[in-house]
């Protein structure tokens, strides 16, 4: 695929993700950190700052990032109207997109990863570019059901190259 075509179907991608997603978050989202009351999967002294680049309104972004902060990351909220030029700056390809991006100790984590998925990313230490959990599958982090069903949904590792290999399924297959 032509690389204008690739640009287009990205960007064509990312605003339906980001206009199913514009719904007003519970509380403002500015620069925050990990709250004090959370369960913190490790002492938040080892565990590095998540970026998380998100559109202002995106409610169900605001989760994860709550998500984050109850496992004990530090998160620094970046909110963009713009997030295509972070998407291609870390090499979210084509179709793997999601409303959010983010970046940790030198890997992508692209869309709503359960943050059991981003602690194993983070000891193995693979050779990759990170994370992404394509869409918005509903019942992962941000995406809870009030009936608590789950879609099953699988984390993909994003290989230096570009391609894709399942890393975590959730739910069931």
């Amino acid at each position: 695929m032509p690389l204008s075509q690739s640009w287009h179907a990205l960007t064509l991608g990312v605003l339906l993700l980001t206009t199913a997603c514009t719904s007003e978050p519970d509380s403002p989202s500015t620069r925050t950190s990990a709250a004090s009351d959370a369960p913190a999967a490790a002492s938040t002294s080892t565990l590095p700052t998540i970026i998380v680049h998100k559109t202002a309104t995106c409610g169900c972004c605001s989760l994860w990032v709550e998500h984050l902060q109850k496992a004990g990351f530090t998160v620094d909220v970046r909110d963009s109207e713009y997030l295509n030029p972070v998407k291609l700056r870390l090499g979210v390809p084509p179709g793997k997109g999601s409303c959010h991006t983010a970046e940790v100790d030198g890997y992508v984590v692209e869309g709503h990863v359960p943050v059991g998925d981003i602690l194993r990313l983070l000891n193995e230490r693979p050779k990759a570019r990170g994370l992404v959990l394509p869409g918005m599958p509903l019942g992962s982090p941000g995406m809870e059901m009030p009936d608590g069903r789950i879609q099953p949904y699988t984390v993909e590792l994003l290989a230096e190259d570009g391609s894709t290999s399942p890393f975590q399924r959730h739910g069931t297959h």
